[in-house]
């Protein structure tokens, strides 16, 4: 991405509706799929961490490190204190761990990734038996905006074509769900018009008025509860967590 959006992100992300409330829906479901932590303590890793956002939630799953290929982004992860930060990229420019992770995370990476087969490969050769990776990614080319562009997005999938890439040895899918549903009538309609030049693009990384931005989140983290009953038949994103149940990659 842009150094731009890095430092617009690094200047929202804390209170931001959006990611917010995916922390909030992250937080809850993974939070009840993660195995008891071993002797020791899981070792988390999260790919393409950009500017931090999301790692003082993956601390409380464990001791975490951190792959990012921006040398900015790196810079303003550096504030969140005891992640050991480090230069890289998916597929084949990751480093050389030493040991295994319990949890890897990807959210909002995939897209970004012309070889995306390929790097769920190396990620789940970087995970223990029975370690979880967890992937998020935004859904429906239909929907692609300036959004995607500004964000150097190489598509964006449906809930088949992800599953399809998931269909690898060693890995087990455990929940595939659209979230961000419940806010997707108006965010789609909006998405469309812009496609069709009825409008000029929203500025979805921009912070919303206080009293819009708090109401937004309630809705968006809502959905935490939402998805504990049910996987929603559409939505802006999808999730999927997927087990490592075999050797591979070790």
């Amino acid at each position: 991405m842009e150094d731009s959006v890095y430092l617009e992100m690094a200047s929202v992300e804390a209170r931001h509706w959006w990611f917010t409330g995916r922390r909030r829906i992250l937080d809850a479901e993974i939070g009840r799929r993660l195995p008891p932590p071993p002797p020791g303590g899981r070792r988390v890793l999260e790919v393409g961490s950009g500017t931090g956002g999301n790692l003082e939630l993956l601390k409380t799953f464990g001791s975490v490190d951190a792959v990012e290929p921006n040398a900015m982004a790196r810079e303003l992860a550096a504030r969140s204190e005891g992640v050991r930060l480090h230069d890289g990229g998916l597929p084949d420019q990751m480093p050389d761990f030493p040991d295994r992770f319990d949890l890897i995370a990807a959210f909002d990476v995939i897209e970004h990734v012309e070889a995306d087969a390929a790097s769920i490969r190396t990620l789940a050769g970087l995970l223990r038996p029975e370690g979880l990776l967890a992937v998020t990614v935004p859904a429906f080319s239909a929907l692609w905006s300036r959004h995607d562009e500004r964000h150097h997005h190489k598509r964006r999938y449906s809930r088949r074509k992800l599953e399809a890439l998931f269909r690898q040895p060693g890995l087990e899918i455990v929940r595939l769900t659209y979230f961000n549903t419940l806010l997707f009538p108006v965010a789609a309609s909006v998405r469309l018009a812009e496609r069709a030049g009825l409008i000029e693009s929203a500025g979805a990384d921009r912070l919303p008025p206080p009293a819009l931005n708090a109401a937004l989140a309630g809705v968006f983290g809502a959905e935490a509860g939402l998805l504990r009953l049910l996987s929603p038949p559409f939505g802006l994103s999808l999730l999927l967590i997927a087990r490592k149940t075999g050797a591979t990659g070790e």
